[in-house]
C-alpha cells in the first residue's frame, strides 16, 4: 500500500492538542511481533520526486521498497529545509504510524531530524550524507551515503577523452566536502586521460536555482568547457543547457541521457534501491539499523548510465579497466602526490586513501588544476 501526503499534512500538527497526539502515536508504534511483516517506512524529499536528479533517485530507491512485502510508504515532496521537516516527520509519525523515517536532503539533520529524534526515542531516523557521530548523536538516528566521487571520477574518464579544448566545467551547489570530492574525482578522472586538462568550477550557492545554473552553464562554456558536469539537486537545467550548446554531458544522480542525447557521455547514478531495501529488512526483522552506513560502486550503493554514442573505444576501454577496478576495490581516487590549487600538498607520495577513509568527508579543498574557490 502507498500514500502520498498532500502538501498541507505538515501543518495538522498546529491545530491539534500535543497530549492527544502522543498518544495516538504510542497506540500506532509497531509491535516488535509485527515488524516482520508490517511497517511504516517514510521519505522527505526537499523538490520534487521528478527532478531528473537528487530526489528523483532516492523517489526510485523508495518504489524499490514500495515493492516489499508488509511495507507501507508514505511520502512528501517538496519540504524546506526548516521547521517544516519536522512538522512533516510528526505527521509520519503520529497519523500515518511510521516507525523509520528517511529526510533525504542535506540540511534536515542538524537540527530538525536530531530535535525529532530526541522526541521520538522509539523512531528510527537515517538520513543521507550527514556526518553521523558515536557519542555525539542520538543511537535511533544514523547517515547513510556512497562514494559516488568514484562515479565522477569515470565521468572524467569519458570527459578527457572528449574534450577537444582540454577544458571542462562543474556547475556546484555549495562547497561543502562531498561536492568537493566530485569536483576533484571528475578533474583526477579526467588528468588519468590528460594531464592538461583543466575543469573551471562555478558555485550557485543553492541546492536548486535554475536561472543560476543555466547562467553558470553559459558561462563555462564561453571560457571554452567542453564538457560539462554538475553537483545541484536538478541536473536537468545543466544538461540541457550543456546540449543545447554542443557540449557533452556527464549525468549526476540520475540517469539524464534523454535531456542529452548523443551528447551524454555517462553519468554518476545513486541506486538507493538496494540501501534501503536493507534497512527495511533490518527493521522488519527486528534487527539493529547501522548508525554509519557506506558503500561504493562494488557495494551496489553507485551505478554508472550507459555510455552514449560519443564514447569512442579508446574512452570505453579505459572506462570499463576502471570501472572493473572499482569493483574489485581496488580504486584508489585520491592518492599522492597531490596538491590543492593553492599549491598545498594535500596528499604526500606514497600514501593513497582507500574510497571509505573518514578524512576523506572532511574534504575542503580544491585540487591542483581546477580553477575556483571554495570561498
Amino acid at each position: 500500500m502507498t500514500k502520498l501526503l498532500p502538501m498541507n499534512r505538515r501543518h495538522f500538527l498546529q491545530a491539534s492538542a500535543a497530549g492527544a497526539m502522543t498518544t495516538l502515536a504510542s497506540g500506532l508504534l509497531v509491535s516488535p511481533a509485527a515488524a516482520e511483516t508490517a511497517i511504516t517506512v517514510g521519505f522527505i524529499y526537499v523538490g520534487p520526486k521528478d527532478d531528473y536528479g537528487y530526489n528523483q533517485a532516492h523517489a526510485e530507491g523508495a518504489a524499490v521498497v514500495k515493492a516489499m512485502p508488509g511495507v507501507t510508504v508514505v511520502e512528501e515532496e517538496n519540504v524546506p529545509e526548516t521547521v517544516d521537516v519536522q512538522k512533516t516527520m510528526e505527521s509520519m509519525i503520529n497519523l500515518d504510524g511510521a516507525t523509520l523515517l528517511f529526510p533525504t536532503s542535506f540540511g534536515y539533520f542538524d537540527p530538525h531530524m536530531l530535535a525529532m529524534a530526541a522526541k521520538y526515542p522509539k523512531i528510527e531516523f537515517r538520513h543521507c550524507g550527514g556526518l553521523w557521530t558515536q557519542g555525539k548523536h542520538p543511537m535511533n538516528t544514523g547517515s547513510y551515503f556512497g562514494y559516488i566521487h568514484q562515479g565522477q571520477f569515470l565521468n572524467g574518464i569519458t570527459a578527457g577523452y572528449a574534450s577537444k579544448t582540454k577544458k571542462i566545467g562543474f556547475v556546484a551547489a555549495k562547497p561543502i566536502p562531498q561536492v568537493l570530492q566530485n569536483i576533484n574525482a571528475f578533474l583526477l578522472g579526467a588528468r588519468s586521460v590528460d594531464p592538461a586538462i583543466t575543469c573551471q568550477v562555478i558555485f550557485t550557492g543553492e541546492w536548486s536555482l535554475a536561472v543560476k545554473e543555466a547562467e553558470a552553464t553559459n558561462a563555462l562554456i564561453d571560457q571554452g568547457a567542453d564538457v560539462i558536469t554538475c553537483h545541484v539537486d536538478s541536473p536537468k537545467v545543466v544538461a540541457e543547457t550543456a546540449s543545447g550548446r554542443g557540449a557533452y554531458v556527464c549525468g549526476y544522480h540520475a540517469n539524464q541521457s534523454a535531456l542529452a542525447k548523443d551528447k551524454y557521455l555517462t553519468g554518476a547514478e545513486w541506486a538507493w534501491g538496494n540501501v534501503y531495501t536493507n534497512f527495511v529488512k533490518a527493521a522488519q526483522n527486528g534487527e539493529k539499523l547501522g548508525n554509519f552506513v557506506r558503500g561504493g560502486l562494488k557495494d551496489g550503493f553507485v551505478k554508472m548510465s550507459p555510455l552514449g554514442p560519443a564514447v569512442s573505444e579508446q574512452s570505453r576501454a579505459k572506462f570499463d579497466a576502471t570501472l572493473a577496478e572499482a569493483m574489485a576495490g581496488k580504486l584508489s581516487v585520491f592518492k599522492g602526490p597531490l596538491k590543492d590549487n593553492k599549491g598545498n600538498t594535500v596528499i604526500p607520495e606514497g600514501k593513497a586513501y582507500p574510497e571509505d577513509a573518514i578524512d576523506l568527508e572532511s574534504m575542503a579543498y580544491l585540487v591542483e588544476g581546477v580553477v575556483g574557490s571554495t570561498s
